[in-house]
């Protein structure tokens, strides 16, 4: 986009973090901002992350930096609403299996060296740094705690997001059919939906998550795809003292607002079937072997009940790397397509708003665009 032109209208394609995030942020810049959705808000990705708010491990420098920015939003959010059942910042414990691919000990010198802030905690020790961990599950190599990581249940910010855009004057409109992002001469003039409706724009954002690669490839352009299956359990309300995110060799979990627990895997998504008409089917052994799982690891050992479960795509690109910005070839037309949904969610809609309004590529960004996929118009 010209740099020196702001858009005077914005549509947003997709209710999850990445929409709402964004077009908050453009109402903020005073842009005019339609949002729709095809269902309702949070109704994808965000709705079954488990939305552990960290860049613990190994990545690339420029993610990390990028994550650390992303937590650091959230603390500043965090602060303005202290009592939020739905943000949380007490930290996270992680172990390896008891094998050859253990790499705990790595891994601590490696946060170490990046100054991000880990504590190498042996299992008889853990009790004394964070409650609630059944110490006899944990390898004897010991275990990480990262005492500034957190966790965010999407669905409630997302909520609360969508409050303040209204407020400021933006549209949502939900349960609209799959939208067609409209290009003429080169550019995009707006999106056309299902029912045939128009809606013009001078900028359009598409961040539909697992749904962006298929989409995009419409115009003509292609961004690796690697997304699988994710399915997210949630347990019933139970008293137990666990404050951090766990991330153990079999099961990851979180405290819930309701006072539950959010539980995920790989083993568990692996085991999802997909049916001939695109529907997922979740064995009742899955859901009870990962409740079990997460039994395994919590102090008491306590028996959980599944409250729900949310079960469809991961959006994860090719290379595992975000994927933000606008496409090359295409002026106005922008995407959002990233697995860190959480941690990356609000940084990553206040830059794509600053540069769709600004037509100014902020340097955040520069190693996570659609091109280096080597997308070209056909």
């Amino acid at each position: 986009m010209n740099a020196s032109t702001k858009p005077s209208k914005v549509v947003v394609i997709g209710g999850g973090i990445f929409g709402v995030s964004t077009a908050v942020h453009l109402a903020r810049l005073g842009i005019r901002t339609l949002l729709i959705n095809d269902g309702p808000l949070a109704n994808g990705a965000s709705g079954r992350s488990l939305a552990w708010l960290n860049s613990a491990r190994k990545r690339s420098d420029a993610y990390h930096r990028l994550r650390l920015a992303g937590m650091d939003r959230y603390r500043t959010l965090a602060a303005g609403h202290p009592d939020a059942p739905w943000l949380r910042f007490d930290g996270g414990l992680t172990w390896d299996a008891d094998d050859a691919d253990n790499e705990i000990a790595e891994v601590f010198d490696y946060e170490r060296d990046l100054g991000y802030h880990a504590q190498w905690v042996a299992p008889e020790k853990i009790a004394a740094v964070t409650p609630g961990v059944d110490a006899s599950a944990v390898t004897p190599q010991g275990a990480i705690f990262n005492p500034g990581e957190g966790w965010v249940d999407l669905p409630s910010l997302i909520a609360m997001l969508a409050e303040e855009f209204r407020a400021l004057g933006g549209e949502i409109v939900t349960d609209v059919e799959r939208a067609t992002v409209d290009i003429e001469g080169g550019r995009v003039r707006g999106v056309i939906t299902a029912d045939g409706k128009r809606r013009d724009a001078d900028a359009v954002l598409l961040a539909a998550g697992g749904d962006v690669p298929a989409i995009v490839a419409e115009a003509g352009l292609h961004i690796d795809d690697a997304t699988p299956v994710a399915l997210l359990v949630r347990t019933k309300p139970i008293r137990h003292p666990l404050k951090a995110v766990l991330n153990t060799p079999r099961v990851a979990i979180r405290r819930t607002p309701a006072g539950g627990f959010a539980l995920d895997s790989a083993w568990s998504e692996e085991e999802v079937g997909v049916k001939p008409d695109g529907s997922y089917e979740v064995r009742q052994s899955t859901l009870e072997r990962l409740l079990r799982e997460a039994s395994k690891v919590l102090e008491g050992n306590p028996t959980l009940e599944i409250e729900d479960y949310r079960v469809g795509p991961k959006p994860i690109p090719g290379d595992g790397e975000p994927v933000f910005g606008e496409l090359p070839s295409i002026p106005g037309y922008f995407v959002a397509f990233s697995h860190s949904g959480a941690t990356l969610g609000l940084i990553a809609g206040e830059l794509l708003a600053d540069e769709i309004g600004t037509g100014r590529r902020h340097p955040l960004l520069a190693e996570f665009r659609p091109e280096r996929f080597g997308a070209s118009r056909r």
